[in-house]
């Protein structure tokens, strides 16, 4: 009986969030373990309850009634236990988390405060740096990074997406003209040295092929604000989150090159320890943050 409820909740997931995918990130498990889930329900009903396709996933009659029946059933149970577990089982301990610094000041450390007081008995160990730390051997229980992540190895959850922008300060500019696209090629760059791929671009063109732009890095480093630092005293052209850059963007102290063209959103990703059982304040305090951050 519980393997199947087990199933059920993870059919009740896949529909909710559209895909295999983003139901295994809700879930803490694999992309294949949803899967096996769905499959077996399917096999032990001996009927489809879901059309799988290139956009996603679509429900059958059968699955409709199945989600139906169930998906309430479900949120009541939830609602249940939460209850039970904020009268008697508030959570207490030490949460130990890293981030960016400048993601961490700017969003993070005023969430903590919220949800620390929404649980009294927790205390928070909290390390600033943007190093992807070994979680195990520094005890930490969770990483915030921010873009894609050169170690894959890592269980990994994405609670939200930012823009980044291509930029240069105006007096760089002055010395280096930069007549289109292709030219950023042939300049220095300040590089992210947390990314997999610092230098190394694909620019899209609402009517224009897209660009491939791989460039080398004058200046490398792991810091958002030093990256910032020295765009802005006219080192080079680097890439920078909006959200870090607004007020030098209306100030004029960053100049967004090429407007036309986007560049990829980021994903800002929370990482905790691969093979080991994620703890319920780690769990609380993921969905918190998924609902809580919006870029």
């Amino acid at each position: 009986m519980n393997n199947q409820l087990n199933r059920i909740q993870t059919f009740i997931a896949v529909v909710d969030c559209g895909s295999f995918t983003r139901a295994a990130e809700r879930l803490l498990i694999s992309k294949a373990m949803t899967s096996i889930h769905v499959k077996r329900l399917e096999e032990s009903l001996n009927i489809p309850l879901l059309i799988r396709n290139s956009r996603g996933v679509a429900l059958t009659e059968a699955g409709q009634l199945l989600y139906n029946e169930f998906s309430e059933i479900f949120i009541n149970i939830q609602s249940s236990l939460d209850n039970v577990a904020e009268q008697y089982l508030s959570l207490s301990g030490t949460l130990r988390i890293t981030s960016t610094i400048e993601f961490g000041d700017r969003f993070l450390l005023p969430l903590i405060g919220e949800f620390c007081k929404i649980h009294p008995q927790l205390n928070i160990s909290y390390n600033a740096g943007s190093a992807l730390n070994d979680l195990i051997s520094d005890r930490l229980d969770l990483a915030i990074r921010l873009g894609v992540l050169r170690d894959s190895s890592l269980k990994s959850r994405k609670i939200a997406d930012y823009k980044i922008y291509l930029v240069a300060s105006p007096d760089w500019l002055e010395k280096n003209k930069l007549e289109s696209v292709n030219d950023l090629r042939g300049v220095d760059w300040i590089a992210n040295s947390n990314l997999q791929t610092p230098t190394h671009w694909e620019l899209s063109h609402l009517t224009l092929p897209s660009i491939d732009i791989r460039a080398k890095a004058r200046f490398n480093t792991n810091s958002s604000t030093s990256i910032k630092t020295m765009a802005i005293a006219g080192f080079g052209v680097t890439v920078l989150p909006e959200w870090m850059i607004e007020t030098e963007l209306k100030s004029g102290n960053l100049v967004r090159l090429f407007p036309e063209y986007s560049l990829p959103k980021q994903p800002v990703t929370i990482v905790f320890p691969n093979g080991h059982k994620i703890q319920r304040k780690c769990r609380v305090f993921i969905d918190y943050l998924v609902e809580k951050i919006k870029l």
